[in-house]
C-alpha cells in the first residue's frame, strides 16, 4: 500500500508534528506499507525538490515567492495553489493508492481536489485547528473575520474528505459537532516508540553544578515556550514553593515566542538564581537534561486550543519513567490520571499549581508505583503500533470503495 502524506513541515525542523509524523511513517515502513512524504510551500529551511535526512525522503514544494508571499491571505492561496500543482508531479511519478493530508486545512483542500481529478481517496488528519492555535497565539481573535472563515472552511474539508483521523477525543468531539458523522472520524492517537526512550539515569554533576543546580530539588519543563503552555504561572508559583522548601529550582529547556517576556518576568519576581533558562539543546543532549529534573511539570492554560488537543511531551516523559505533574485541562485529562500515572492541578492559578507540585513533591514513596503505572498506560495504549494499526481499517475501507 503506497500512502502518500502531504506535510506541512517536516525534518531538519524539529516539533511535536514533526515527531509524529515520524513516529507513524516509520511504523508504517515496519507494517510493509510504502510512506512518501510531501512538504508544502509552509516548509521554509531552503533545499532542492527531494532531500534525504536520516535515512526519509522528502519530497518538497517551493515556498511562495516575490512581493505577495509577504501578505498572509495571499500567501496561503499561494501555497494551496503550488502544492495543487506539485501534486499533479508528485501523484504522476509515484502512483500513490491513497492521499493523506495532514493539518493544516492548507494541506487538504488540494489533496481533496487531487484526489478526485484521479479518483485517489483521501484521508484528512486533524492535529489542531489553525484558528484556534491564532487565538492562543494572539494573531486572531475567536469573534474576528479570519477564525470564522478558517472555522468555515475547515468544515468544508471535512466534508469534503473520504475519511477524516485525529489524535485524540477531544478534537473528534469538535469534529462531529460541525455535522461529519461518526463512522467518518477515527481517533489515532499521539504516541510514542517506549524501546525510543532510555529510563531515568544519574544525574550528571558537572552538568548540574554548571546550571547551579548542584544539591537542588528540580522542576523541569523541556520543549517549546508559547503562552498556552503556561510557563508565566510556574513562575510566579516559584516563590511561594521555595517559602516551604527552599532548595527548590525550575529548569527551563528549550526556546520559543515567549522567551523574552518569561526573563522579564523572573527578573520582576527576583527569581534570580532559583530559574535556569538552559537554551535549546541538542537532541542527543535532552536525556542529560532529563536527568536533573525531580519532578517534570506541565502548567497547560485552559483555553480551546489545550481542552482539545493532546501533547507530545507528556508521553515522552512517561515512556522514560519520569514523574509527572501537569494542570488539569482537557488535552492532559487523556494522558494522565491523578495519583496513578501522574499528578493534575487546577489551571490558570500559580497559588493551586504550587500545592498541586508540593502535594507530589511529598508523595515520593507513591514515585515508584506512578512511574510503573505510565510506563504500562504507554506500552498499552499509548506505542506507535497500537496507534498506527487504526490506519488500516480506514485505509483497506478507502480501497475497497
Amino acid at each position: 500500500m503506497r500512502v502518500l502524506h502531504i506535510l506541512d513541515h517536516s525534518l531538519p525542523l524539529q516539533s511535536g508534528y514533526v515527531y509524529r509524523t515520524l513516529g507513524i511513517v516509520d511504523q508504517q515502513h515496519a507494517l510493509g506499507w510504502e510512506p512518501i512524504l510531501l512538504t508544502s510551500g509552509k516548509h521554509y529551511p531552503p533545499g532542492p525538490a527531494r532531500e534525504e535526512i536520516d535515512g526519509r525522503v522528502f519530497l518538497r514544494t517551493p515556498a511562495p515567492a516575490g512581493l505577495g508571499a509577504r501578505l498572509p491571505l495571499w500567501r496561503d492561496l499561494r501555497i494551496i495553489a503550488d502544492l495543487e500543482q506539485r501534486l499533479e508531479q508528485v501523484i504522476d511519478e509515484v502512483r500513490p493508492d491513497i492521499l493523506h493530508a495532514h493539518s493544516p486545512v492548507l494541506n487538504a483542500l488540494p489533496a481533496i481536489r487531487a484526489g478526485r481529478r484521479h479518483h485517489l481517496p483521501v484521508v484528512y488528519e486533524v492535529r489542531a485547528f489553525w484558528e484556534d492555535a491564532a487565538v492562543s497565539h494572539g494573531t486572531a481573535s475567536r469573534t474576528g473575520l479570519r477564525y470564522r472563515a478558517s472555522r468555515m472552511i475547515e468544515t468544508r474539508a471535512l466534508r469534503g474528505a473520504d475519511a477524516v483521523t485525529t489524535i485524540c477525543e477531544g478534537l473528534r468531539g469538535d469534529i462531529l459537532s460541525r455535522g461529519i458523522a461518526p463512522e467518518r472520524v477515527t481517533v489515532v492517537p499521539n504516541a510514542v516508540d517506549p524501546a525510543s526512550f532510555r529510563s531515568a539515569g544519574a544525574p550528571d554533576p558537572a552538568l548540574a553544578a554548571r546550571l547551579g543546580l548542584a544539591g537542588a530539588e528540580v522542576l523541569g519543563f523541556l520543549g517549546s515556550f508559547y503562552s498556552y503552555e503556561g510557563l508565566a504561572l510556574l513562575l510566579k508559583a516559584l516563590p511561594l514553593m521555595r517559602r516551604r522548601r527552599p532548595r527548590l529550582r525550575a529548569l527551563l529547556v528549550g526556546g520559543g515566542p515567549e522567551e523574552p517576556g518569561l526573563r522579564r518576568l523572573a527578573g520582576d519576581l527576583g527569581l534570580g538564581e532559583s530559574v535556569v533558562f538552559a537554551g535549546r539543546v541538542p537532541h542527543s543532549e535532552v536525556p542529560r537534561y532529563y536527568d536533573l529534573v525531580d519532578l517534570l511539570v506541565f502548567p497547560r492554560l485552559s483555553c480551546r486550543l489545550t481542552e482539545l488537543v493532546t501533547p507530545l511531551k507528556p508521553l515522552e516523559a512517561m515512556a522514560q519513567q519520569r514523574v509527572v505533574a501537569a494542570s488539569n485541562v482537557g488535552g492532559h485529562r487523556e494522558l494522565v490520571e491523578h495519583g496513578k500515572t501522574g499528578y493534575m492541578f487546577p489551571p490558570d492559578d500559580p497559588a493551586a499549581l504550587a500545592e498541586g507540585v508540593l502535594a507530589a513533591l511529598a508523595d515520593r514513596d507513591s514515585w515508584p508505583r506512578i512511574r510503573a503505572e505510565a510506563l504500562r498506560f504507554i506500552e498499552s495504549k499509548r506505542s506507535w503500533r497500537q496507534s498506527v494499526a487504526r490506519y488500516q481499517a480506514v485505509y483497506e475501507r478507502l480501497l475497497r470503495r
